[in-house]
């Protein structure tokens, strides 16, 4: 195991009922700008209870931004950024999923960026930009945040990072700053009961990649952190065909969101190498064809492991014999190996997702664009040995263009 630090500083609230807890979380007299998305905090009475309990006690003054994207948009983003500094906002509050938390975490970070360098300015586009493109790190403030989780995926309640959309510029990219991470997060399971079953898939698949992510590597004696990304993946995989099945099922639903919670909170990652070369992949996927985020990654993961079998062997195995329970003793390296990718995708049929370019009615000519934006976006040194380049990430999505199916 390599030498590493943990920190994290997020108070999470887990359980029925803890939106009320935001009177007693969010200073009394905070200037509050609740951030939110397309409009089912809204409809679902989500929105009505935040505000409820902002205004149960205190002096909060309370504004609201609605509108965040599925693939929260930098321009989007910088219009939250100037109300920020118009209303002289002290305190986000992100109300949704993976997304507009993300969005709201970029919003905290570029709003002092201001063309003229005052406090309540117009946040500068080239400003946030260069921002972005340096990964968010060399920001030194930021606004507080809080988030109320709606869409158990992304992790984003627990971390310091998100993915920012800039469609004018065909990217997705990345970013993290330790200043993003928020102040608390309040997680009711019962919010999900009115997710589509669509985004109750994404939320499983995208969970189930990011330990992936982190556990499909090399072998470095990480005894906790293998074994714990192991019962998560076991658990996203009983729990999502439990949902699949039940979705009204509440306990199934408080174990599909602490699971998502836990998959990307920085624990499992801690002293280990980590890959990302299908959320990199995947990304672009997204930017270019508006494919869902997790869709794009069951596409690209499958050919990710075929493709780095031979540098991934040892965890492939393990992944098979620990997870899948494969463990017939006459069975060739290979088609163990095999046998777990297989199962790996009809985990991911039986949730409705995509495992290739064909399920989501793309062929082979969307491989050069992807490329070419992988080559714009300096993303050619890719996994956890830095040597997947783009000729590596060629054969992946050439593997990817058809399941074996």
């Amino acid at each position: 195991m390599n030498n590493f630090q943990y920190y994290n500083p997020v108070r999470i609230v887990f359980g029925e009922g803890q939106i009320k807890q935001l009177s007693e979380l969010v200073p009394t007299d905070a200037r509050v700008l609740i951030t939110y998305g397309g409009g089912s905090a809204q409809r679902t009475g989500t929105l009505d209870e935040v505000k409820n309990a902002l205004t149960a006690n205190g002096n909060r003054e309370v504004f609201e931004f609605g509108g965040i994207e599925a693939n929260p948009e930098f321009t989007t983003l910088l219009k939250a950024a100037d109300m920020v500094n118009e209303h002289n906002i002290d305190f986000l509050l992100a109300v949704g999923g993976g997304s507009v938390i993300d969005g709201s975490k970029f919003v905290a970070l570029v709003s002092s960026l201001t063309e003229d360098g005052s406090k309540d300015g117009t946040v500068s586009r080239e400003k946030a930009w260069d921002a972005l493109t340096s990964y968010c790190k060399n920001i030194d403030s930021a606004i507080d945040l809080g988030a109320v989780l709606t869409i158990p995926a992304t992790g984003s309640e627990m971390n310091s990072g998100g993915v920012i959309n800039y469609s004018e510029r065909q990217a997705k990219l990345p970013f993290g700053n330790p200043l993003a991470f928020p102040k608390f997060s309040i997680l009711d399971p019962t919010k999900t009961l009115t997710l589509p079953e669509r985004q109750v898939m994404n939320g499983v698949a995208d969970a189930f990649v990011h330990v992936m992510e982190q556990y499909l590597t090399y072998p470095i004696n990480a005894k906790v952190q293998d074994a714990f990304s192991e019962s998560l993946l076991k658990i996203l995989i009983e729990e999502g065909k439990a949902v699949k099945a039940d979705p009204e099922n509440l306990e199934t639903r408080k174990n599909i969101m602490w699971t998502a919670t836990m998959a990307l909170n920085g624990l499992i990652g801690t002293g280990v190498p980590q890959d990302w070369t299908t959320h990199m992949i995947g990304h672009e996927l997204t930017s270019l064809h508006a494919i869902d985020h997790a869709r794009t990654l069951t596409i690209v993961l499958p050919s990710v492991m075929r493709e780095l079998k031979d540098s991934k062997k040892d965890k492939l195995l393990q992944y098979a014999r620990n997870v899948w329970n494969i463990t017939d003793t006459d069975l060739d390296d290979d088609t163990v190996i095999e046998t777990a990718i297989v199962h790996t995708e009809n985990f991911f049929r039986e949730l409705g997702l995509p495992v290739s370019l064909e399920d989501a009615e793309l062929d082979k000519s969307a491989i050069d664009p992807i490329i070419k934006q992988l080559e714009a976006h300096k993303m050619v040194k890719l996994g956890e040995h830095g040597k997947n380049d783009l000729d590596v990430s060629r054969r992946i999505l050439e593997r990817a263009v058809t399941s074996k199916a």
